[in-house]
């Protein structure tokens, strides 16, 4: 016979014969349940489940190394695989930057600078029937009106110029140095009508060592003009009232706006006997 006392059922009915209340469903599930308790047998606390943690890629293969095997390399990451794979691509070629290239070579080009054009007129159809080819050039740039002509006739071209053609003021006299050139000046009249309200430029050309006849004589402002000429460039003028410096000292050696005058150049002797300095260049 089964002992009655064990199991979770007793087979005899509590005393009072009263019928014992039905056990709730959960209750019941439990009592049936094939547990060791249930059984008599003794029970053993069930250690908690640790649930593992998802593996590291990177030191999952550490256990096999510490056991002295050869180890497979590990996988590297997935982010660390897209940064090698996008390494290992070639390097895509920079494309050509077709927009500055159709750009550049769509620009128009450039217009031509103005350029000299012959001067016909009055004048100077009166000074070639006089003078022939002492007119060497007749021609307007911009405006400007010039009359190139021999030096051997430019006393009289000038002096033509205000009893004539009423050129009543010399505005300027000055020169250019081109020492590369056979006549290495250019001589400038630059002179204005006040009757006409025009402006003309005439000029000639020396070589180094000549010298013009002074216009003092036609337009008294040409006297510290022509000074200027001479103290810059060496040219000198005949007959010229007062022909010595305007600008630098009379015992200063050289022509500052000649081309071969160096630019930092200074007479060092004047310098030291005159400011008792040395030269500061």
């Amino acid at each position: 016979m089964p002992d009655e006392t064990k199991g979770p059922n007793p087979v005899s009915p509590p005393p009072g014969g009263d019928t014992p209340p039905a056990a709730k469903p959960a209750e019941a599930a439990a009592a049936q349940s094939d547990t060791p308790a249930a059984k008599g047998e003794t029970a053993v606390t069930a250690k908690p489940v640790e649930v593992a943690k998802p593996a590291d890629p990177v030191t999952a293969e550490k256990p096999a190394a510490a056991a002295g095997e050869n180890p497979a390399p590990a996988a590297p990451a997935p982010a660390a695989k897209s940064a090698a794979a996008e390494a290992a691509k070639p390097a895509a070629a920079k494309p050509a930057a077709p927009a500055a290239a159709a750009a550049k070579s769509a620009a128009p080009a450039k217009p031509e600078g103005p350029k000299p054009e012959p001067w016909e007129s009055d004048l100077t159809a009166r000074l070639r029937r006089s003078y022939g080819s002492g007119i060497t050039e007749a021609i307007t740039y911009l405006g400007q009106k010039y009359l190139v002509v021999d030096s051997s006739i430019l006393y009289e071209i000038l002096l033509l110029m205000r009893d004539d053609e009423l050129f009543d003021y010399c505005v300027d006299i000055t020169a250019v140095h081109y020492p590369k050139r056979e006549a290495q000046f250019d001589i400038v009249y630059v002179l204005y009508s006040f009757h006409h309200n025009e402006r003309v430029r005439v000029k000639t050309q020396i070589k180094d060592g000549d010298s013009l006849r002074t216009a003092v004589e036609i337009w008294p402002t040409a006297n510290w003009l022509e000074r200027e000429v001479y103290d810059m460039f060496g040219i000198s003028f005949e007959g010229h009232p007062d022909l010595k410096r305007i600008l630098l000292p009379d015992g200063w050696r050289g022509y500052p706006l000649r081309k071969d005058y160096p630019i930092l150049q200074q007479d060092k002797e004047w310098v030291q006997i005159n400011l008792g300095i040395e030269s500061g260049q």
